[in-house]
Formats: structure tokens, sequence, C-alpha cells
């Protein structure tokens, strides 16, 4: 009786684990949503998360006007949207839509456009009830990358504690593609990330941090990320967000491993369709925040405990 008991207690606990294992893998992506139109078919998608990457520059319909937040990604400088319409016609939608609501991911590309985004952001921040990243490479990173500059790390994190409820998603400069096969984040660089979140305070403000990695690189970096995850996660919840370039060369059985070893409820995945394929994370494609393994886990679960259960009272 007493070995039922615990049995019972156990698969209980079980039930609990598995139905709360939220599988961030499932979560859905739109990347790159720098134009308008691209942001009208989003909006209007079953996407969960919309990524998008801001420079200063000049809308298209104003070459000549002064340099604002604008939707793009570097070496574009113009776009046919701000980063104001940006923000608010996905707080529009997420206004009218309260069963469709998208949470958005800001990718800062410069620190002169971070800093120039400030006081919108400050202005809208109280009305954004959605998940909303604050994202920029603010160290230098694999392999060797010297060609772009990182956002400096200190306006970029101090900027960011103004916003309490912001994930902040940080990561490094990368330089990957289809012919690099080595390459991994450095000792060096996980340090130089560790240093820069303690000395603005961060592990104090308890923000969210995920810490977005290329998913070739990232591959090969199992010991570093995992050691970089656990030096914060008393303080922090802490996870990684794996995101690829199309063609980048990714050893697949090595990235799956790192994805089952820091668990699903700790990895967002926002990589090509074909690299998402291929990983075969077992998730519906509907956007379903629970692998259906769970939920038949789960099912099995309760079966076996009002079994045990039934036997119990007899």
């Amino acid at each position: 009786m007493i070995l039922l008991a615990a049995i019972s207690v156990l698969l209980v606990q079980g039930i609990t684990m598995v139905v709360g294992a939220e599988n961030l893998t499932a979560i859905t992506w739109a990347h790159a949503v720098n134009s308008q139109e691209l942001l009208t078919a989003t909006l209007a998608s079953n996407i969960d998360m919309i990524e998008a990457d801001i420079v200063l520059g000049h809308l298209i319909s104003d070459p000549n006007g002064p340099e604002i937040p604008v939707m793009g990604h570097p070496p574009v400088n113009t776009s046919d949207i701000s980063l104001s319409s940006f923000l608010q016609q996905i707080l529009d939608h997420n206004g009218q839509n309260a069963g469709r609501t998208k949470g958005v991911k800001l990718d800062f590309k410069s620190t002169e456009v971070f800093t120039g985004s400030l006081a919108m952001l400050t202005d809208l921040w109280s009305f954004m009830n959605y998940p909303v990243w604050l994202n920029a490479d603010i160290i230098r990173g694999p392999v060797n990358n010297t060609g772009t500059n990182p956002v400096d790390a200190n306006s970029f994190l101090s900027g960011c504690r103004a916003f309490p409820e912001a994930i902040l998603s940080i990561g490094w400069t990368t330089r990957w593609g289809p012919d690099f096969t080595e390459g991994t984040y450095t000792d060096d660089q996980i340090d130089s990330m560790s240093s820069a979140i303690r000395d603005n305070g961060i592990p104090r403000s308890s923000h969210p941090i995920t810490f977005p990695v290329r998913a070739g690189i990232a591959a090969q970096s199992q010991t570093q990320l995992t050691s970089l995850m656990k030096a914060f996660n008393e303080t922090n919840t802490v996870t990684l967000t794996i995101w690829s370039s199309e063609n980048d060369n990714v050893d697949v059985a090595k990235l799956r491993s790192l994805i089952f070893a820091v668990g699903i409820d700790k990895v967002y995945v926002d990589v090509p369709k074909d690299l998402l394929d291929q990983l075969d994370l077992g998730n519906p494609g509907n956007g379903a925040r629970k692998l259906a393994q769970l939920t038949i886990m789960s099912f099995f679960c309760l079966s076996m405990a009002l079994f045990i259960s039934h036997l119990l009272a007899k």
C-alpha cells in the first residue's frame, strides 16, 4: 500500500511537470519584417512573434528629411515604414485581437538607433502588454568577426533597464555561412557577455534574458552556452534563441543535442523552414505551445494516477 501511494504521488507530480513544460520551440516566427507589406501580411497570419530590424535612416517618401529610426537591415537605410508606425500598428492589432496577439522582437542595429528610439519606447511602453524583446549584438563574436561593430553594451543594457518587463535579447556579432565548418562561442566571448551583464546590474534587475545564438556556431558550443546559462539561472529567467541565415552550414545532430540538453522549455527556434524540418522537433504546425507527445503523456499519467487511486481506495 505504501509503495502504491508513493507511485501515485510521483505520477501526480509528473502530471504537473509535464503539463507545465512550455514548449518554446513551437513558437512561430516571422523574420525581418522590415516593410509595410510584410507587416500587414504577418499581422493577418497565425505567426506568434514578429522579428524586425531597426536602423537610423530615412523614409522612402521623405528622403531629404531628418534621420529617424526606420525598419531595415544594414546596409539598407531607407524604408517605407518607420519604427513609430511599426510599433503603433502592432499595438493597434493586439488591442483589437485579444485572442491573436503578437509578440515583437526589436533588433537594434546600432547604438545610435537604440538611443534614438528610447523616447518613443517610453511613450508607448505602458500600453505594450504583450511580449517585447529588445535585441542587440553587444559583444564582438565568432568567427573572428571584425566587419560588424557591436552595439555598445553599456548603453544598451542601461537603456533597457528603463523597461522592466522587457526580455533582453543580447548576443554576439557573427561571421558564418555555407562554407564555414568550424567555430565556437569562445570562453573569452562568453566571459565578455557575463561581465557586461553583471557590470550593468542585470542580475539585480531580474530581467528575463535570452541569448540569440547562430545555429551553426551554437551547435559546436554546447559546453560554453550551457555554462553561460547556469551562471544567471538563479537571478534571471534565461533562455536561448537559435537563429540561422539561409544556407548556413549547420550540424543538425549537434544542434538537436544542444536543444534537448538545454530543454525545449528554454530554447526558442527561429530558423529557415528547411533547417526546422531537419531538426524534426515534433511540433505541430498550428503554433501550439506544447508538444503533442506531452499531451499524450499527461493523459497517460492521469489515467495511471486514477487507476492507482482506485486501488488505494479498496
